[in-house]
């Protein structure tokens, strides 16, 4: 947590207006587009990235689909992913998080700003809403986040076993799914140092419905796991 304390420290004097941008850009009365949106945030990230002596690595970005109306499903290694993929991702997504997470500080206002989604994973009924809300969201040509472990893994460069639950929104809405590796992505947060350190963020090729469409969510959530494992064995150092 101490890059968490000394990037708050060094962008103090703009985080008044920041957070002033932020709250007025995620008004339901505000007119900016999405993309207006998206880009003011991600603008923010790469500074709070940079002054806070993370350089993050993008790989694959020919992967992502030009046309929106996609769900990308990364792997989930510690709080800092979000700003790796705001950081790398051109395309504005919305994000499906656990609902407490939407009650925190900055948090609740970033995620305002992309109208992202909390989820309770305890009430099977609210979930099925949330998974029928963002299928529409897709359909409707807006992108969306997913982490398909539902949870962080702890474990460094290990990554836990997917879910097929949390591949049914981009089932239902037929959308392209695109796996994403996160290397690294636990290492500024979760590790007590503000030395230097280098992320990695590679969007590989996309599943569209003519591949997977014939196929059980649990086949679907194994080969994306495994497409993500192959690479981050590949690419870890």
């Amino acid at each position: 947590m101490e890059r968490i304390a000394y990037m708050v420290l060094v962008n103090l004097y703009r985080f008044p207006i920041w957070f002033y941008q932020v709250c007025r850009f995620g008004r339901d009365s505000d007119t900016h587009t999405e993309e207006e949106r998206y880009q003011l945030l991600r603008g923010i990230v790469k500074k709070i990235d940079r002054t806070g002596r993370v350089t993050v690595k993008e790989f694959g970005i020919e992967n992502i689909p030009t046309e929106d109306g996609f769900i990308l499903f990364p792997n989930h290694q510690g709080l800092f992913d979000p700003l790796a993929l705001l950081d790398t991702c051109p395309r504005p997504f919305g994000v499906v998080i656990k609902k407490e997470a939407t009650k925190w500080f900055l948090v609740k206002q970033v995620i305002t700003l992309i109208r992202g989604i909390g989820i309770d994973r305890s009430d099977i009924r609210a979930s099925m809403e949330v998974i029928r809300h963002v299928t529409e969201e897709v359909k409707s040509g807006r992108n969306f986040l997913i982490f398909p472990e539902g949870t962080r893994s702890r474990e460094g460069n290990k990554i836990l076993k997917f879910k097929g639950g949390t591949f049914k929104s981009a089932v239902n809405a037929r959308c392209p799914i695109v796996p994403v590796a996160l290397i690294d992505c636990y290492r500024p947060f979760d590790i007590h140092s503000i030395k230097k350190e280098t992320v990695q963020v590679h969007y590989l090729e996309p599943l569209y419905p003519e591949q997977y469409m014939a196929m059980r969510t649990k086949e679907i959530a194994d080969i994306v796991h495994d497409r993500i494992q192959k690479t981050i064995e590949e690419n870890a150092s």
